[in-house]
């Protein structure tokens, strides 16, 4: 039986590629969108994979949202939590709402996802979650204390919730990748990317391919004695 899965985030940059390659190997791939619906277009016209339009950070948009993904496709096997935005500044600069707009839609909506399939998983004895977290969750990053906390947020999320599932055939896991080749990353200016790319040991961005055949094996069978994990994907440039 096809398997579905679901990642927010997803018609752009890693969390397209994570739905192209899971859709490439037989998954029943969904991806959730909030704001650019040309390259959701553009995305669903190029892949034929199913895309639906809600907020992640609301919890009642993300209740309708599965509801309608289950509907259309079934119930969801593997979630992939991946939507994150940044709003970048120094703390001494920030104000209320370039934290609250950052948590809100990097980690809430991780709760607000994996709250809606949490209870069918355990239902059926088979899930797989995985965060996609940040390099910047782990060591953090001037004018990211927004970013850096959500991400880190997501990974204490991803062990205790990994805890209290895994005697239910649930796996629970975390990637965090480096800095990857996406619309994001291409916004800085080229000294900025000289400086990143610097700091790399292996002396060059990562590919969102790269990022997706991780996400791929924890999704996977073969990786059912994983859980609690964060996979580092980073070329070197932070070792934990």
């Amino acid at each position: 039986m096809e398997r579905v899965a679901l990642i927010t985030g997803g018609t752009r940059g890693i969390g397209a590629a994570i739905a192209r390659d899971l859709a490439g190997v037989g998954y029943r791939v969904a991806v959730t969108y909030h704001g650019n619906d040309q390259a959701a277009a553009t995305f669903e016209a190029d892949t034929g994979i199913r895309v639906f339009k809600w907020d992640v950070g609301d919890f009642q948009a993300c209740q309708d949202g599965v509801a309608g993904v289950v509907k259309a496709l079934g119930p969801v096997d593997v979630l992939v939590n991946n939507a994150g935005i940044t709003r970048d500044v120094t703390l001494h600069r920030m104000d209320p709402a370039q934290w609250d707009d950052v948590i809100r839609t990097n980690l809430t909506s991780a709760f607000n996802m994996t709250r809606q399939v949490i209870g069918g998983m355990r239902e059926r004895g088979f899930g797989r979650i995985v965060q996609v977290a940040s390099v910047n969750g782990q060591k953090g990053q001037v004018g990211q204390a927004n970013y850096a906390a959500s991400k880190s947020g997501l990974l204490g999320f991803t062990r205790s919730v990994a805890l209290e599932n895994a005697g239910k055939g649930i796996t629970v896991n975390a990637v965090a990748p480096g800095y990857t080749a996406t619309d994001m990353v291409a916004a800085v200016s080229d000294e900025i990317l000289k400086k990143i790319i610097a700091q790399i040991p292996v002396g060059r961005l990562g590919e969102v391919e790269e990022i997706a055949h991780a996400v791929r094996y924890l999704v996977s069978d073969e990786a059912a004695f994983v859980t609690g994990a964060t996979l580092t994907i980073n070329g070197g440039q932070y070792m934990v």
